[in-house]
């Protein structure tokens, strides 16, 4: 579970909402055909955009930037370190028993176990890599294009509003609730954008940004062990994935 994404959610939320009970009566704020022009319209348009399989699947792919916990680097090194170990002692069918934190790992491992060569191996999971960071980048495209579509679909609520005031000029009791109507589109678009849908984009990029790293890793320490180089060696090479600083600590401590 990503705290910062959750609180960072229910936190914007909070706010927002307790501004509107401490300014009056919140009933004033839900509109039920703004919300339908910006929700429905937002999402509507949104799949003209892309395949049908594509924006289901964004669900899915946003559950990634609240549930996705991924294994850190320093562990990914370590286990590489331990598995380099066992590979130099027991050969790589030693391997087959080993407990490893990623399944992308584990995947590799296997390859190796089954004795394919270093070239089918790291095509193979690169591959694997390619697709998942694609997958990703549908679902930052997908996020982003709500965040473009939803304050326009709630300009074209706010135009909407401003037609129906405009013909109601002769009765000055309709003139304050259209125009309430026209600014709440205004407001849920920006909501949905600002508050909702690009920062899921956004997180979503980070996501992919340490799969990817981590992926890569994962796919150097798997081939290094395979050619049977020396955990040190293995270490040391790992451990330029890791920020300036942290290698500084551990080189420190060991």
């Amino acid at each position: 579970m990503d705290l910062a994404t959750l609180i960072g959610l229910i936190g914007a939320f909070g706010i927002v909402i307790t501004s509107i009970f401490l300014g009056g009566s919140a009933g004033t704020f839900i509109n039920t055909p703004s919300l339908l022009v910006v929700i429905g319209g937002t999402i509507l348009v949104t799949m003209m955009k892309f395949s049908l399989g594509k924006f289901l699947s964004a669900a899915s792919i946003a559950a990634k930037a609240f549930l996705h916990k991924p294994t850190s680097p320093e562990e990914l090194i370590e286990t590489s370190v331990e598995l380099a170990k066992t590979a130099r002692q027991g050969g790589l069918l030693a391997l087959e028993d080993a407990e490893v934190p990623d399944e992308f790992m584990k995947s590799g491992l296997g390859l190796l176990i089954d004795g394919h060569p270093a070239d089918v191996v790291r095509a193979m999971l690169t591959k694997d890599l390619n697709l998942t960071l694609q997958r990703h980048n549908d679902g930052q495209d997908i996020f982003k294009a709500i965040g473009d579509v939803g304050p326009a679909m709630g300009m074209i609520g706010t135009l909407i509003g401003l037609v129906q005031m405009l013909s109601n000029m002769d009765d000055p009791k309709q003139i304050g609730p259209a125009m309430a109507v026209a600014l709440l589109t205004t407001l849920y678009g920006a909501i949905l954008a600002n508050m909702f849908a690009l920062p899921i984009a956004d997180k979503l990029s980070v996501r992919s940004l340490e799969e990817n790293k981590s992926k890569s890793l994962i796919i150097d320490a798997l081939l290094s062990i395979q050619g049977g180089q020396n955990p040190r060696v293995i270490q040391s090479m790992l451990e330029t994935y890791l920020p300036s600083s942290q290698r500084q600590k551990e080189d420190e401590s060991g």
